[in-house]
């Protein structure tokens, strides 16, 4: 008996271990390997996605001229400052523009942010964003876990909690 509930006890840990509810908008995904994903900034640094196992990232898709990712930056910008690195490593990969308008951008919105630039669009393709922004979830194991497409306020105590909560673990 105390065996079993042991083995109870165990399955519910491990089965919840991403049982945070995600807020609206955001869909599930079914665990599949992230796509590869090294770019470099306009400095040069490199980012490679597979370095950043055995934590949660954010991979964020966007471009200057899209609306929605124009109003969501600065919210971006703000949950990185909520959440250290330790817990979501945040990656913003523009999809087309040049290096002027990224950092005119950029320096406009919030000096901080560094963006990735997907100079061939090869990233991008193996993404397969649905749309702009497009933002996936990737675990610490590196697997797709969830998607949210469209702009929304990152900083907003739903998305907040939400990552809170999923990062925790």
């Amino acid at each position: 008996m105390k065996r079993w509930i042991v083995t109870c006890a165990l399955l519910i840990l491990f089965g919840s271990a991403y049982a945070a509810e995600p807020p609206a908008g955001v869909i599930k995904l079914d665990g599949r390997p992230a796509p590869a994903l090294q770019l470099s900034d306009m400095d040069g640094k490199s980012a490679n996605l597979a370095q950043s196992r055995g934590h949660w990232v954010l991979v964020h898709f966007w471009a200057t001229w899209c609306g929605p990712c124009r109003k969501e930056m600065p919210t971006l910008a703000q949950l990185i400052k909520a959440l250290p690195a330790d817990r979501l490593t945040v990656l913003l990969v523009n999809t087309s523009d040049s290096e002027d308008d990224v950092f005119t951008f950029l320096a406009s919105v919030s000096p901080e942010l560094v963006s990735l630039l997907d100079r061939d669009g090869q990233v991008t393709e193996r993404w397969q964003p649905r749309g702009l922004p497009s933002s996936f979830l990737v675990d610490p194991q590196g697997r797709l876990r969830y998607l949210a497409l469209g702009g929304r306020n990152w900083a907003s105590e739903p998305y907040l909690g939400f990552l809170r909560e999923l990062t925790a673990k």
